[in-house]
């Protein structure tokens, strides 16, 4: 194939980097709704699970200014090793450059704080330097503003970055729902991670095909009584 764009994302051909995932970043964000991002952070990491993607985690001034990952997306990926750097561009630090080396894949799906710094000149440097294809998860990364974000977004697109979405991904990664392995794993996530989304799979779930409600408990649902 002569335009490597043109393939779709597979278990098998990318890997995923998340970009200082801290506290202290993610204060910084103006340009969307901040715990929704990190529900689509979460979910990612949760679709890279699923499907056995490769995944390097990195961080920047820790103890010093940024504070530790996300509890949650560390969960996700018990004993991952996180690289801690000191530099805003990941690809400066050899270890960031040697985990991406490791995977062995060109296609590198991005998702990190903030958009205009870590993001633009990680995708930069790895596209000039490294020969990687960068997948840009915009609702998974965020500015210190819209406009920010927006034109780094603009400019890194310019450049060749794929923009993406995490859920886009996700289903990229399933592809055919016939994938019987990886289906329920991907429901239960749409179900968690997906908003309406995954309310309307909870509804086709129990309403059209009668499967019991998605509850910890049994609930007792009585019946309407009309008003005398």
């Amino acid at each position: 194939m002569t335009n490597p764009k043109l393939e779709v994302l597979t278990p098998q051909n990318c890997q995923l980097i998340f970009i200082d995932h801290q506290p202290q970043m993610a204060f910084g964000v103006q340009s969307m709704d901040r715990q929704s991002m990190k529900n689509n952070v979460v979910g990612l990491a949760k679709a890279a699970s699923i499907f056995n993607i490769p995944t390097t985690i990195t961080t920047v001034e820790s103890t010093a200014f940024s504070g530790y990952t996300y509890p949650e997306l560390l969960d996700v990926f018990p004993g991952q090793k996180v690289l801690e750097r000191s530099s805003m561009n990941s690809w400066d630090d050899q270890k960031v450059r040697d985990a991406l080396a490791a995977n062995k894949r060109k296609k590198v799906v991005v998702a990190g704080l903030w958009t205009e710094v870590c993001n633009n000149s990680f995708a930069l440097c790895a596209m000039a330097e490294g020969g990687y294809e960068i997948y840009m998860v915009a609702d998974a990364s965020g500015g210190t503003s819209k406009e920010a974000h927006d034109y780094a977004m603009q400019r890194m697109i310019q450049a060749g970055v794929v923009p993406v979405t995490w859920q886009q991904v996700l289903l990229e990664w399933q592809r055919d729902w016939a994938r019987r392995d990886t289906y329920d794993a991907v429901m239960a996530l749409v179900r968690e991670h997906s908003g309406a989304y995954g309310m309307g799979v909870d509804y086709a779930y129990t309403m059209v095909h009668k499967a019991p409600q998605r509850t910890a408990q049994t609930h007792e649902i009585l019946a309407a009584v009309p008003a005398k």
